[in-house]
């Protein structure tokens, strides 16, 4: 803020505005001609001469305060502060209580930069003469000069209560607002100076970065423009206007804000890390780490460049050097649960799950009912083969909240404890864990697969081969189990001997012996952004597509099916790879695989229009009416436009077929207001009347 001083020359003025008439000591008919003459002088800006005629005056008349007023006033005209302190000090002398003199002398050391004498001689004439508010004004400024901003508050509220329109006021008391981050009044108070005259209205950096820190980025980017318009050199302006961006999303127009200033200021290090978050907002990674970097070298206390950092290695999946940084942020700042619990998931993230637990324990201390702290507690324990801590701990969660995903990982804990188990021979306990999950919703035939060999170590043939069988019809392709089925059908009807050779060796009876899978959670924990693929694998992938592509359109559909798995293993879960890997086996006719495909399809992005679709078809052709019309609505809900209609158009036939007519001819006149097909409405409209 910019304060405007207003010098009171004399006395004699002031108390004229206010309507005072000044006590007057006596003056001689000599010093009165002087004191006229110099009056003159004054006016025709001969100051030398007028002070001439003052000093001759005073010889004669020393008592008289007008004359050392009126001395006072030309000394503060030609910038002789001090002899003109000089003079209003003998005013005082005389006049001790004269509020004005006070306030003339305050303004001569507010002019001197000297702001606490400047207060402390406002003040003494408010105590003079509390009706005279103008001195609120005087005050204030001093009071702001001084930093003493709450105080400046009052004092400009106070002025501006009698001198409501004071533009001048008004802008200080924004500034003082300013000053002590009070957004939201200096806000107010610039929107007021700003209605009441845009046309003279210059505090527009100002005002837009009250309104930026007001959370209201679109005004602010609006008066920031204007501010720039009129100064382009204004960096605080720029700097301010590359935030409103930001928080706009507009981060193009952001970056180029910043790039106006630094390459004007390029050692500006104070802008670098909300700079280098931008970069980061934009993927510019690398960039990002870099301006991060420099940000830490010149403020290498401040532990949001640490933070900040590892939060863009940790997207990009270089766990190692985010926990490094993490590390650094958490020893400058022990009490930052944030980053505690970034560094449990970094740990978690590179499988270091001993560490992770550490950190997931440091947390819990402070936060003990953090349910998503402690799912993740439960899923490093599951990943470390902690199977008995990890399904106690996912029990306790479930009991505290039902979760579809802890439940799977649940069951999956309690079968590969199973297997554990089977290892320890304690095979009573592992039957009851399998049969635990099996209630629980589990269908792999990994499950099955223990309780074969449970029940075939305890000699209970007949459920080992049943179990074999379940395990087997469920997971046709696992070697592991249909072999190990033919050692066990082979172990009930083939004798255990010992051969001897023709050179005498006795060979023992081959046996298969293969490792148990091991279950994972389904679960991992959160990261901030999936690991990238480089542009090479990226080409790879394509060219296994482009391939599958071309051997699906030739009808050689097993070479496109390995093509296209071919190309999941480079970029796995891409929703469009597994829809045509469904539609391969669709059109191979085994729609049992083109289901699971689609289903995985919609896993991997549960708003994929056609993958629903697909999956909605491939359970009519199974004659699974009721899926396939939940498929069908999922396809409206997501894109009721989808396929110029034809959503509606299925979903009217899944109806049909379950003989729901009135639903059906509802889908099916919504399939007419989506469609221009002429044939296809002639058709739909004839089936129409024909349900009717």
């Amino acid at each position: 803020m910019k304060i405007k001083k207003q010098l009171l020359t004399t006395i004699l003025l002031s108390t004229m505005a206010l309507g005072v008439t000044p006590a007057q000591a006596f003056m001689s008919p000599e010093a009165s001609m002087l004191y006229q003459q110099a009056c003159t002088a004054e006016h025709e800006q001969d100051l030398k001469e007028a002070i001439s005629k003052l000093e001759q005056a005073i010889a004669i008349s020393g008592g008289d305060a007008m004359l050392y007023t009126k001395l006072a006033g030309i000394y503060s005209e030609i910038d002789e502060y001090d002899k003109a302190l000089d003079a209003y000090n003998k005013v005082i002398k005389l006049k001790p209580d004269d509020a004005f003199v006070h306030i003339s002398i305050g303004s001569i050391y507010e002019n001197q930069g000297k702001y606490k004498d400047a207060l402390a001689s406002y003040n003494k004439a408010l105590d003079i003469f509390p009706e005279y508010k103008y001195n609120y004004f005087n005050i204030g400024n001093a009071q702001y000069q001084l930093r003493q901003y709450n105080d400046a508050i009052k004092s400009y509220n106070a002025f501006l209560e009698t001198y409501a329109q004071h533009s001048e006021a008004r802008e200080n008391l924004a500034a003082s607002y300013l000053a002590i981050k009070d957004y939201k009044n200096a806000s107010k108070q610039y929107k007021r100076i700003y209605d009441r005259s845009p046309e003279s209205f210059k505090n527009y950096s100002e005002y837009g970065i009250t309104l930026l820190n007001s959370d209201n980025p679109e005004s602010a980017a609006e008066m920031l423009e204007k501010a720039i318009e009129i100064d382009a050199e204004n960096n605080a302006a720029h700097l301010a206007l590359a935030q409103a961006y930001q928080d706009m999303g507009k981060n193009d127009l952001s970056y180029e804000q910043y790039q106006v200033v630094l390459k004007k200021v390029p050692n500006l290090n104070t802008v670098r890390l909300d700079y280098a978050d931008l970069l980061a907002n934009m993927e510019k990674n690398t960039e990002a780490i870099e301006q991060y970097n420099m940000y830490i070298k010149a403020f290498p206390n401040d532990i949001k460049g640490y933070s900040h950092i590892a939060a863009v290695y940790q997207t990009i999946g270089n766990y190692s050097k985010a926990i490094e940084n993490y590390l650094v942020a958490e020893s400058k700042d022990t009490s930052d649960i944030e980053i505690v619990k970034n560094l449990a998931t970094c740990y978690h993230n590179q499988k270091d799950y001993d560490t992770a637990l550490k950190y997931y324990e440091k947390i819990l201390a402070v936060q003990p009912d953090n349910f998503e702290v402690k799912s993740n507690k439960a899923i490093a324990l599951h990943a470390s083969k902690k199977y008995e801590e990890a399904i106690n701990a996912y029990q306790e969660l479930l009991a505290e909240k039902s979760d579809k995903t802890l439940k799977e990982n649940l069951n999956s804990a309690l079968v590969s404890r199973g297997h554990e188990l089977i290892d320890a021979e304690d095979y009573e306990k592992a039957v009851t864990n399998f049969k635990t999950a099996i209630k629980g919703g589990y269908t792999d035939g990994y499950v099955y697969y223990g309780l074969a060999k449970a029940y075939r170590a305890t000699g209970d043939n007949t459920k080992a081969s049943e179990n074999y069988e379940k395990a087997i019809s469920i997971d046709p392709d696992k070697t592991l189990y249909s072999a190990e089925y033919s050692d066990f059908i082979s172990s009930l009807y083939t004798p255990k001997v010992n051969v001897q050779t023709s050179q005498g060796q006795i060979l023992p009876t081959i046996s298969i012996s293969m490792e148990p899978e091991d279950e994972t959670p389904k679960q991992e924990v959160k990261t901030v952004a999936p690991i990238k693929t480089t542009p090479v694998i990226m080409k790879q992938n394509e060219d296994f597509i482009l391939e599958g592509d071309k051997n699906y359109k030739n009808n050689n559909y097993d070479a496109a099916v390995k093509n296209y798995q071919d190309a999941l293993q480079l970029v796995p879960n891409d929703a469009v790879t597994l829809l045509k890997i469904g539609n391969s086996y669709k059109l191979k006719e085994d729609n049992t695989k083109a289901i699971t495909f689609f289903q995985k399809s919609i896993i991997v992005n549960p708003d994929y229009t056609d993958g629903w679709f697909n999956l909605g078809i491939a359970y009519a052709n199974e004659n699974n009416l009721i899926e396939s019309q939940k498929s069908f609505e999922r396809v409206i809900s997501l894109d009721s436009d989808y396929n110029f209609g034809y959503a509606y158009y299925a979903l009217g036939m899944a109806f049909e077929h379950q003989g729901k007519n009135p639903e059906a001819i509802k889908n099916y006149k919504l399939f007419i207001k989506h469609n221009n097909d002429k044939d296809m409405i002639n058709t739909v409209q004839a089936k129409i009347k024909e349900l009717q």
